[in-house]
């Protein structure tokens, strides 16, 4: 069984309010204020929520992730809420950064150490993540761009950086 299944990810249509907060999302200043705060509201309504919903589930249509990385630097737990996208029976994150300049540090955090754990609705799962391979990562950018359209608005304004791709599967015990 692969992690798709195994949490029951699912993407569903969005609605044209969800569309237009997308489109505000991916514009400059959306996604640089959303990557300044998403991902601490994010953490409190999930947990709030009991694993219900998130900021872009319920703004954007996002099916979201919580991945729990050990910090490669602090050895600490860390949980940010990442956007999935399938690839055959397992999810794929990508490492945008909402576009900014900088690699996201749960890329360093899974280079350093590629266990993770995954957490969707109420399900959590114990997850390796290994580097996308080439033709992983034309499949994970083609579904990204499917899902969320910013996608391809941020990987036009990444320069200077390689935009790295992982996919998640269940660890086995």
């Amino acid at each position: 069984m692969g992690l798709t299944e195994a949490i029951g990810y699912e993407v569903q249509p969005c609605n044209a309010v969800q569309r237009g907060m997308q489109h505000v999302a991916s514009s400059r200043p959306g996604a640089w204020a959303f990557s300044k705060v998403l991902h601490h509201a994010d953490r409190r309504l999930f947990a709030w929520s009991k694993g219900r919903v998130t900021v872009p589930s319920i703004l954007a249509g996002l099916p979201v992730l919580m991945v729990t990385t050990t910090g490669a630097k602090s050895g600490s737990a860390r949980t940010m809420p990442l956007l999935a996208v399938p690839v055959g029976d397992d999810l794929a994150i990508i490492g945008t950064n909402f576009g900014q300049t900088n690699t996201p540090g749960w890329v360093f955090n899974l280079e350093a150490d590629p266990h993770a754990t995954v957490e969707y609705r109420d399900r959590r799962v114990a997850t390796i993540a290994r580097h996308a391979s080439d033709d992983e990562f034309d499949i994970a950018m083609t579904a990204a761009s499917q899902v969320y359209p910013g996608y391809a608005k941020y990987r036009e304004r990444i320069s200077g950086r390689e935009v790295r791709v992982f996919v998640l599967e269940p660890s086995t015990p």
